[in-house]
């Protein structure tokens, strides 16, 4: 037996079916569009009993918005920001437009790679969450009246909007947490060099304790990554003379030196020496690490980057600027 062809539904079916105009259809399925309610419950009624969904590719192809916001993001083993990609989205869809989050790896040249495919789907708007741009990239963004809104993390550039907590008034915040605990033989795990919050916290640091008259006397370096900081707080206590108390660049590797401290180790935390992260993921408040971290205001980031992204999407003259946030300490037992 043949098969039945498929009839397929357009919204001038929906629209003589619900005895109004195929503009108020449009209107009905479009984020924001203006309807009454009457309409609104008469042309999704004759919709759901027809089958009929709206082609979002093909009124992105007539009104030139595809209402699509592409969400670049690396770190996912991070805690931040599978917290922060689903706040993002959340927030994004209440303004109406879809989500396509790409996967990110942190070398330029890759990344490159990716914003280029985001492009092909002729994105209203970009976010790039722990992930910069090259600046040809945001010159090309620019020409096309994209706009790129940076998420924790600054860049030197013009054209890219930015919203990053305080991360220098962090490191200080913990620095003076640290010493006024007693610490006296400091120790600093970085996370990847060539990152703006890994900079700007530990410029941060560094100044905090000059303003004590005191610095760091160890050194690691993790790259935001859990089998790096363990590697880096290994070295940093092969020694004799070890730290007192160690400030690393972010929770998910602090979860990872106290780990290594106390299974590996056999050190006790804060005894033997005092932990600090930075963040303040939700795991930094379960007993077993209990960890001090500078909490980031992440809903008020969320919020931020939301509304510049639609002030730029909305007004092209609009210049981008960047935002930085006050977040605050928290102070749990894994310090003094």
């Amino acid at each position: 037996m043949a098969q039945q062809p498929i009839i397929k539904i357009t919204s001038l079916d929906v629209a003589r079916r619900a005895g109004v105009s195929q503009s108020a259809v449009s209107r009905v399925f479009t984020p924001g569009g203006s309807a009454s309610k009457r309409t609104v419950e008469k042309v999704r009624q004759a919709a759901q009993e027809m089958g009929y969904r709206p082609n979002v590719l093909a009124r992105a192809m007539i009104t030139g918005k595809s209402r699509i916001i592409g969400l670049v993001v690396a770190y996912l083993d991070n805690q931040f920001y599978p917290l922060a990609v689903e706040r993002l989205s959340v927030a994004l869809q209440k303004q109406g437009y879809h989500v396509l989050v790409f996967m990110a790896p942190t070398s330029n040249s890759d990344v490159e790679q990716v914003v280029q495919e985001i492009l092909d789907y002729q994105v209203d708007g970009i976010v790039l969450a722990s992930v910069l741009m090259s600046s040809p990239l945001a010159a090309r963004c620019d020409d096309l009246g994209i706009p790129v809104v940076l998420f924790n993390r600054t860049q030197p550039d013009a054209r890219l909007a930015s919203v990053s907590s305080n991360n220098v008034e962090g490191g200080r915040q913990i620095a003076h947490h640290l010493v006024t605990g007693g610490a006296q033989r400091i120790g600093y795990i970085a996370g990847f060099e060539g990152a703006s919050t890994q900079i700007d916290r530990e410029a941060g640091f560094l100044a905090g304790l000059a303003e004590l008259g005191t610095t760091i006397k160890y050194r690691g370096v993790g790259h935001f990554d859990y089998d790096g900081a363990c590697k880096a707080a290994r070295d940093m206590f092969a020694e004799p003379d070890r730290p007192d108390a160690v400030f690393v660049c972010n929770d998910h590797m602090a979860f990872a030196v106290m780990d290594v401290l106390r299974s590996q180790l056999g050190l006790d935390v804060p005894g033997d020496v005092a932990i600090a992260g930075f963040d303040d993921v939700p795991i930094a408040a379960w007993p077993a690490y209990d960890l001090t971290s500078y909490r980031q205001p992440l809903d008020a980031m969320v919020a931020q980057t939301i509304d510049t992204l639609m002030e730029r999407i909305n007004d092209e003259t609009v210049l981008p600027r960047h935002h930085v946030l006050d977040g605050h300490l928290v102070i749990r037992s894994s310090t003094r």
